[in-house]
């Protein structure tokens, strides 16, 4: 009996130890470096290639398909899709790997190094630990939530190149400012009722301020990199060049129109509704100056006459702040929200 016992507790350790082994080979990020084609022809992919993804591997089920392209500034990540794989291990470095149930011959050439077959062609990637460990659980939970919802246009995730020991820290600066911006929502909401929340809410804007100067370098550069992209995006100039034209809008021109700032300038669209129970004019007008788009081009576009623009926003810092400004000023205040 304590031999058969000795059989059974010996193959359990084994089953334990080999599923430890196969979950280690694959958890992580790995990057694509190169393509090998029928033949023996080979194309390496560099890291600023548009052909450039990642594979991100959570446990041996889950896997999280994504382009990653580094830049001076840090490292970008758009998120592509999600998927379940299964690994069996034939031992030998061999693999048997499942994705969605369809067979890709796989072979880990080391312990950094790997091949995925797919339709007759090898796809080389690479372990990336150095990504994993300065990013990994962010990642993972990024492309878990974007990845969500397919229909939906990708969106780019900039990580601002810093040292590990910084990571903590500026990852509790961005919980505190998470946490102080959905404050001042909640504050601003209560305060815009009174004559009083008026003025206090002068003393808000000037605390947002303070905290946008206070904002460690890596955290300005990388909204800054994400906002001069999109001004300098072919979306963005198409949309100004049918603006120029005086071209009416749709609705769905301003639904998307809205989805790419709140991209761009996250908390900006929800502020703003809470500030006022806007018109539709208000806030298409609101939308536009955010878009930097002239009042002589909103004229155009909103088939209404300058004066009429220019009331209106006057008219707006009046009812947000109960005192008498120009239209410059709600401007430079919209402006303000979200930078």
């Amino acid at each position: 009996m304590t031999k058969k016992w000795l059989i059974v507790l010996a193959t359990l350790l084994f089953v334990g130890c080999g599923q430890e082994e196969s979950e280690y080979v694959m958890q992580g990020v790995w990057t694509l470096q190169f393509r090998e084609y029928p033949g023996g022809k080979r194309s390496d992919i560099t890291s600023d290639d548009e052909g450039a993804h990642g594979l991100i591997y959570d446990g041996d089920s889950t896997l999280y398909v994504c382009r990653l392209i580094r830049t001076p500034s840090g490292l970008v990540m758009t998120p592509m899709e999600r998927g379940n794989v299964t690994v069996v291990n034939k031992g030998g470095g061999e693999f048997l790997y499942l994705e969605e149930g369809n067979p890709r011959p796989l072979t880990m050439i080391d312990d950094t190094t790997m091949t995925i077959q797919r339709n007759g062609v090898k796809y080389g990637y690479h372990r990336a630990e150095d990504i994993w460990r300065e990013w990994g659980d962010d990642m993972r939970d990024i492309v878990a939530g974007d990845t969500s919802t397919m229909d939906k246009e990708p969106t780019n995730y900039v990580f601002s190149a810093k040292e590990r020991e910084q990571a903590s820290t500026i990852n509790w600066l961005a919980f505190i400012l998470v946490a102080a911006g959905l404050g001042i929502v909640v504050v601003v909401n209560l305060l815009i009722n009174t004559n009083r929340s008026r003025r206090r809410l002068l003393a808000q804007l000037q605390q947002i301020r303070e905290e946008h100067e206070e904002r460690p370098q890596t955290v300005k550069m990388a909204m800054r990199n994400v906002e001069e992209e999109f001004f300098a995006s072919d979306e963005y100039i198409g949309l100004h060049q049918r603006i120029t034209c005086g071209e009416r809008l749709t609705n769905e021109d301003w639904t998307e129109m809205e989805e790419r700032l709140k991209r761009v300038y996250p908390g900006f669209t929800s502020r703003l509704r809470n500030l006022y129970p806007m018109s539709e004019l208000e806030y298409q007008v609101c939308l536009l100056i955010k878009l930097r788009i002239t009042p002589t081009e909103m004229a155009d576009v909103l088939s209404r006459d300058g004066s009429t623009i220019s009331t209106v926003r006057s008219r707006l810092y009046k009812k947000v702040f109960g005192s008498k400004g120009g239209a410059r000023d709600w401007d430079e205040f919209v402006l303000s929200i979200g930078a």
